[in-house]
């Protein structure tokens, strides 16, 4: 189970909120669902800065990573995350600072936390370098399929 996996990598998983402002942090259509853009914030400790800059790499690898922990309690808005059957995209954005062009190896640390979680089912990805709104390090979306409702 996906959960007690999150717990041996250190992380209490609980499903987010469903609506944040005037949007929905995850929509679904057929088996797949849609997160929202997720942010470098766990256990109150948010990573914020430009990679490069103000953040290590080190250190934005490990936000991407939180980010997608943050995606999977988004899925968990509206559905049991034991339901995903693999995460079929990441698009992975950092804030870069100048001069900063390694926006895979700041991604790397989402699609090695998933490929933990999911073993055998690797994703698309993108990993793009930009401004992120709140001067958050990193942000990440994800495209899950779930197994058919029943």
């Amino acid at each position: 189970m996906i959960i007690e996996r999150l717990k041996e990598l250190g992380y209490a998983y609980e499903p987010a909120p469903l609506e944040v402002l005037d949007f929905h942090q995850a929509v679904r259509t057929g088996n797949l669902i849609y997160t929202s853009g997720q942010v470098s914030n766990h256990s109150q400790t948010p990573i914020k800065g430009k990679v490069g800059e103000d953040v290590a790499l080190e250190t934005a690898y490990k936000a991407a990573e939180i980010c997608a922990f943050n995606c999977l309690k988004a899925v968990g808005a509206i559905a049991d995350i034991n339901d995903i059957v693999k995460v079929v995209k990441v698009l992975g954005m950092v804030n870069v600072g100048k001069d900063f062009n390694n926006t895979s190896g700041v991604i790397n640390g989402a699609t090695h936390f998933f490929n933990s979680l999911f073993p055998g089912g690797s994703h698309a990805r993108s990993a793009v370098g930009m401004v992120i709104p709140g001067n958050w390090a990193v942000e990440i979306e994800i495209v899950v399929e779930m197994k058919p409702a029943s």
